[in-house]
């Protein structure tokens, strides 16, 4: 049986010393019956190196490699550090930050050439029809020309980011199955984030891989239920 997958974002709102106790408190509650991933800021990394050594992200990758490009974190030197996954085109990114289809596609190649999963966060950014079918043309795109490897799909859209409650759990499958249907690779996942949270799992069951979480998270009580509901699909104890 596949491992359900969990993961968290910290963001920018943990402090180092903040990150730290999360990241203590959190390895506490993860079994290995779980796919866990969390993606601290960079300065924390070392931190969730040392909680996860298998489970740590990058909240961000360079498109480029090592070269005269101040302030990138290029996918060589996550590779190097022990990183395993990147989380790449989250909507924060493309609306804040500016990253393009294009600059997604070249940091997603980018860190499939240094052998990390992207954790790729697609989404329409309006709630209608077309969702899956803007969703399943962003992985395409991300996807075109990139060299072999596992993809994380973080399927979120723009319009639950931070809002009361997820999208809803008819439109979760529907866009998730359209998803898998469009997968390149056997070890492919989905995952659905956009507000996600403890319940969520436990109702959506088969229809999707996993939750990326966000402020959710941040208390790891919350963590825990949700991390429960992962283990109560593998028939497993919690550890």
């Amino acid at each position: 049986m596949t491992r359900p997958i969990v993961g968290v974002s910290l963001k920018a709102y943990f402090s180092l010393a903040d990150a730290r106790a999360w990241l203590i408190e959190a390895a506490g509650v993860v079994p290995g019956s779980v796919e866990f991933f969390v993606a601290p800021s960079y300065l924390a990394i070392p931190d969730g190196l040392e909680a996860f050594p298998d489970g740590t992200a990058a909240q961000d990758v360079s498109a480029e490699e090592p070269g005269p490009f101040t302030g990138e974190v290029t996918a060589a030197e996550l590779e190097e550090a022990g990183v395993r996954y990147a989380v790449i085109g989250h909507a924060e990114r493309r609306r804040l930050y500016g990253d393009t289809d294009e600059v997604v596609a070249a940091k997603t190649a980018a860190a499939l050439r240094h052998g990390l999963v992207p954790v790729l966060c697609v989404g329409e950014t309006e709630d209608g029809p077309d969702a899956a079918a803007v969703s399943v043309a962003q992985v395409r795109s991300a996807l075109a020309g990139a060299p072999p490897g596992r993809v994380i799909v973080a399927y979120e859209p723009v319009w639950a980011i931070s809002a009361m409650d997820p999208a809803p759990d008819e439109h979760i499958r529907a866009v998730a199955a359209a998803l898998r249907a469009a997968s390149r690779d056997p070890g492919d996942a989905v995952i659905y984030g956009g507000s996600a949270g403890p319940g969520l799992l436990a109702r959506l069951g088969d229809a999707v891989d996993g939750v990326f979480l966000g402020r959710r998270a941040h208390e790891v009580r919350a963590l825990k239920t949700v991390i429960e509901e992962a283990v109560a699909r593998t028939g497993s104890a919690p550890a």
